[in-house]
């Protein structure tokens, strides 16, 4: 059944709590400000809550249900991960706040690179990307600025398996460079075949997510970033799926270059 949408549902004179008489005088907008109309729907609080309500029980998420899909947005968290995140020193810590006040802050900072850097095996982590994406960006300029300088000028294609996490083709975008996808095999691993016939001097890299977004980890990983290295190419990790290894193996013993995590 498909949930009608709240001015679907809309009523004229319904409402929610309604506030106060002010007792103070009024300061209205200035002109530039207001609209002619505020077309909002009109539904009491009751109404409002159901219809919210009704649509979350029609998600598909990993606290309900199994979630075969690899996704950073999707994998479990623990619970007590968020009560910690929403301790008062993290949430309340302004981020122009005097360095001297916030030393333990930054000394979590420090020591989650540290242990991110031991979990991924990388000789070093950055915490300066704000999001998934932006890690990406950074990696990916990081592949294309290593082939510039080694005078690599030609390499402007990135290699991206269909099975990739879905922002991969827009961070190769958005670096400059070209996006060349890669099919599956019938087993839902990276094609070897397609993955050799596409790599030649014109490949900076190949973005690898591993596991996939099938949830299926890739069976000829080493064979794989071997290829890639002899080619000259680096090979980018989406950690979107970092959970699924983390104490099994580490990404940098599997021949990956550069990573981020979605933590």
């Amino acid at each position: 059944m498909i949930e009608p949408t709240v001015y679907d549902l809309s009523s004229p004179g319904r409402h929610g709590p309604q506030l106060p008489v002010l007792d103070v005088p009024v300061a209205p907008l200035p002109d530039g400000y207001l609209r002619t109309d505020l077309p909002l729907p009109e539904l009491s609080e009751l109404d409002t809550v159901r219809h919210f309500v009704r649509l979350s029980q029609r998600n598909m998420g990993i606290d309900t249900n199994f979630y075969p899909l690899g996704s950073c947005t999707m994998k479990y968290n623990p619970k007590v991960n968020e009560k910690a995140a929403s301790l008062p020193g993290f949430v309340e810590l302004h981020p122009l706040q005097d360095p001297e006040m916030t030393q333990g802050a930054m000394q979590l900072l420090l020591e989650l690179q540290v242990y991110l850097a031991e979990i991924s095996g990388f000789a070093a982590v950055t915490l300066q990307p704000a999001a998934g994406a932006h890690g990406e960006l950074t990696g990916v300029l990081i592949m294309r600025k290593y082939q510039l300088d080694r005078g690599e000028t030609q390499r402007t294609k990135i290699l991206v398996p269909d099975s990739a996490h879905g922002t991969n083709p827009a961070t190769t975008t958005m670096s400059g460079l070209t996006v060349v996808e890669l099919p599956s095999d019938d087993r839902g691993n990276l094609d070897l075949e397609a993955l050799k016939a596409n790599l030649d001097d014109t490949v900076v890299g190949l973005m690898l997510t591993n596991p996939n977004t099938l949830g299926l980890f890739e069976e000829h990983i080493l064979e794989i970033t071997q290829l890639v290295h002899e080619a000259g190419g680096l090979v980018y990790g989406d950690g979107a799926n970092m959970n699924a290894i983390v104490g099994v193996v580490k990404p940098a013993d599997l021949g990956i270059d550069v990573m981020h995590f979605n933590l």
